[in-house]
């Protein structure tokens, strides 16, 4: 990538350099990051001799890896008692929804798309149907209702924080 920015000849500088300036994104320190060494080997091509280090160029990408849906299955074991044969196993995790299969990762996608992102949820449903999972848009709108209801007691906060306040 170096090689490539280098041949490319750099814009001439107006006279204003606010309006001409290209700003690199920004990304937190926090973002996942990866590191890819390219290592030329332990041999030179040209004569065969042993390579060294005496250092490198770094460069960053910024990539997109695309949402994943995934299946959890969850297994309760059973088992009994060799002594007294009582059975024992141990309760089912809990779901935001109760019933539903809904887990909580994809309740939180679902509803950022819908409320932050825009998304209509029949697009949500082509999107879901590209990764290999078929939800009914009915599905996707009881998922919503019910996850508002979840979150009421949350909203109800916010909105009393906000109402208290001398400004809104």
């Amino acid at each position: 990538l170096d090689e490539v920015d280098a041949a490319v000849p750099a814009a001439p500088v107006a006279s204003t350099p606010e309006k001409t300036m290209r700003r690199r994104p920004r990304v937190s320190e926090k973002a996942a990051r990866e590191r890819k060494e390219l290592d030329p080997g332990t041999c030179c091509p040209d004569c065969g001799g042993e390579l060294r280090l005496v250092g490198e160029d770094a460069s960053e990408i910024l990539d997109m890896i695309a949402a994943q849906m995934k299946v959890i299955e969850v297994a309760r074991l059973k088992k009994s008692c060799r002594c007294c044969e009582k059975m024992v196993q141990l309760p089912a995790p809990s779901r935001p929804i109760p019933g539903s299969m809904a887990g909580a990762g994809l309740l939180a996608y679902i509803l950022v798309s819908k409320f932050d992102d825009h998304l209509p949820l029949y697009r949500l449903n082509e999107i879901f149907a590209r990764m290999g999972a078929d939800i009914p848009d009915s599905t996707l709108v009881d998922w919503c209702g019910r996850a508002m209801q979840v979150l009421q007691p949350l909203i109800e906060r916010i909105e009393a924080v906000v109402m208290s306040s001398d400004l809104l």
